[in-house]
């Protein structure tokens, strides 16, 4: 690593120990070319003044962030300020400039065709478990749609967890004998 290099990290490395004096010297030997990117991204002399600050405290809260060896200590600085500044330029976007293209996006939701399969498939699957032994389906419900392990099932149901995998074993087999009819 270059001194400048080594320097800028050591830097930043001091303003991870909050280092007020490091942070002072970072500023002043990085700003320059920090503003230069800012200003490069976001085209606008105000927003790019407040870029930088907000960039600085980036900096500040984030320097034990920084591993050196991964990349220059100028190019991670770099990547604070381009990050933020794309932040910026993103945020400046009003939400609702493409309205017109909103019409051309596909509803994400299933359309009443599926609708009906999945209340056909969820009642035929009620039915099924409605043919368990009610603490074998409750049970089956706790691990597959509650996501309870086997052990909190076992402690819940008062049985061996050896009882509870055989349980739902053989309840899951009853359950594929039961859809597949």
């Amino acid at each position: 690593m270059p001194s400048d290099a080594a320097e800028i990290a050591d830097l930043i490395a001091r303003c991870a120990l909050r280092d007020r004096q490091a942070f002072r010297a970072l500023y002043q030997r990085t700003s320059a070319k920090l503003y230069g990117v800012t200003l490069r991204i976001l085209r606008n002399r105000a927003e790019a003044d407040e870029a930088l600050q907000e960039v600085y405290v980036k900096i500040w809260q984030r320097a034990d962030r920084y591993v050196p060896g991964n990349y220059s200590p100028i190019s991670w600085l770099v990547a604070v300020a381009r990050n933020h500044a794309l932040d910026v330029l993103r945020a400046r976007k009003p939400a609702g400039d493409d309205i017109d293209l909103a019409l051309d996006v596909a509803d994400a939701g299933p359309d009443p065709e599926q609708t009906a399969i999945r209340r056909g498939e969820r009642s035929r699957i009620d039915h099924c478990l409605g043919q368990l032994d009610a603490d074998k389906a409750d049970a089956v419900r706790g691990a597959y749609l509650d996501g309870y392990s086997y052990e909190e099932l076992a402690t819940r149901h008062r049985v061996p967890l050896n009882t509870m995998r055989t349980w739902l074993r053989r309840s899951l087999l009853k359950l594929r004998e039961c859809l597949s009819a």
